[in-house]
């Protein structure tokens, strides 16, 4: 009987990851039409806004067709998908501060749940401009390097020659900043040497990052992030919240 358990609990985590993967596939895609619509083109090298979202889709493993049908779809004359990004911004526990990226065909109902994840979880919903003032927007691409066998100087001469920005190298991983019209140049320049762990703009926190103290408040903004996550509607959170 234990094993059938074992079975069914492996099964039920596969189909959460299945779900998960599934989910960021189709809000890559949403973001991808609205990357052609906006930037007039189909053709990346044309349209630096798509470029950038395909290094991202790559980056998360999107198959090559998935994407090559989404543009087509975004070119149709029967596509009527209206969406537009709109950006929140607020304050979780000690003052951290929170950037909800969204896209939605309905902003009533996206600012109606942000605001609910915010004011249940311990966080306010504040006006434009009240935090993001405090972040840069820039590219930033996350390197593998797990197993230790990269050379952290190759890479990063790599990366600048590729044209990046700056590099840094902590951990298991080496991340690449790069000017956020410049990411997919970037990633197809080191897509061929390198697994990507991830490869989109960010908003990057300019100050370093706040400490949540209270058990009880991390235990809230973590469930707050997980839910905007799980939200169809919300493409990214970008937070100063220092995890560790």
């Amino acid at each position: 009987m234990s094993g059938h358990s074992k079975w069914h609990n492996i099964q039920k985590t596969k189909g959460a990851a299945d779900a998960k993967r599934a989910q960021a596939f189709t809000k890559i895609a949403r973001e991808m039409i609205v990357a052609v619509k906006e930037g007039g083109s189909g053709d990346p090298a044309n349209n630096s806004r798509l470029a950038t979202v395909i290094a991202k889709a790559k980056a998360a493993n999107m198959p090559n067709d998935n994407i090559k049908r989404t543009i087509e779809k975004a070119l149709g004359s029967g596509n009527t998908d209206n969406f537009e990004r709109v950006t929140y911004e607020g304050y979780g526990p000690n003052g951290v501060a929170v950037i909800v990226d969204a896209m939605t065909d309905n902003r009533n109902r996206t600012a109606s749940e942000v605001r609910h994840l915010f004011d249940k979880y311990g966080g306010n919903m504040g006006a434009a401009n009240c935090v993001s003032w405090s972040f840069d927007r820039k590219g930033v691409i996350l390197i593998d390097n797990e197993d230790e066998e990269l050379d952290e100087d190759s890479v990063m001469m790599d990366a600048l020659e590729a044209g990046a920005a700056d590099f840094e190298a902590e951990g298991p991983e080496f991340t690449v900043y790069t000017d956020p019209d410049e990411l997919g140049a970037v990633c197809e320049a080191l897509e061929g040497k390198y697994k990507f762990l991830s490869a989109q703009v960010e908003m990057v926190p300019q100050n370093g990052y706040v400490k949540i103290t209270d058990p009880d408040d991390v235990k809230k903004f973590e469930k707050m992030l997980d839910l905007m996550d799980d939200n169809d509607d919300i493409q990214n959170v970008w937070h100063n919240w220092d995890e560790e």
